[in-house]
């Protein structure tokens, strides 16, 4: 059963058959979860983050999203920028909550 927000869309075409077709929560679905994040080591003294729902992981991110390779954030607070941004997404419905790289530059996490 599809969440309440898409029961209301109907797909013109599925390039992928509806076993395997992602689904999303309601944008609400995450209204009242505790979220929360720790910052954790990455490859080569780099750091990264994990988001937690209500306690439970529910991101493990140790590079850098949207570039290529495994390292991670120069620091700490690079790493819990983004971690931040992130929750922010879930709390405003977006999922997955994918981050760009402009979104990076504009936090001065990458040049």
């Amino acid at each position: 059963m599809l969440p309440e927000i898409l029961q209301h869309f109907h797909p013109i075409a599925s390039a992928q058959p509806n076993s395997t077709a992602t689904k999303f929560l309601a944008a609400s679905a995450h209204v009242d979860t505790k979220l929360t994040y720790k910052i954790i080591d990455a490859p080569k003294h780099t750091y990264g983050y994990d988001v937690f729902a209500n306690g439970r992981l529910m991101i493990h991110q140790s590079s850098v999203p949207a570039l290529p390779g495994n390292e991670g954030f120069k620091t700490k607070e690079d790493a819990t920028k983004i971690a931040l941004l992130v929750i922010q997404k879930i709390k405003k419905g977006e999922m997955p909550p994918t981050i760009s790289i402009d979104e990076m530059k504009k936090l001065k996490v990458i040049k």
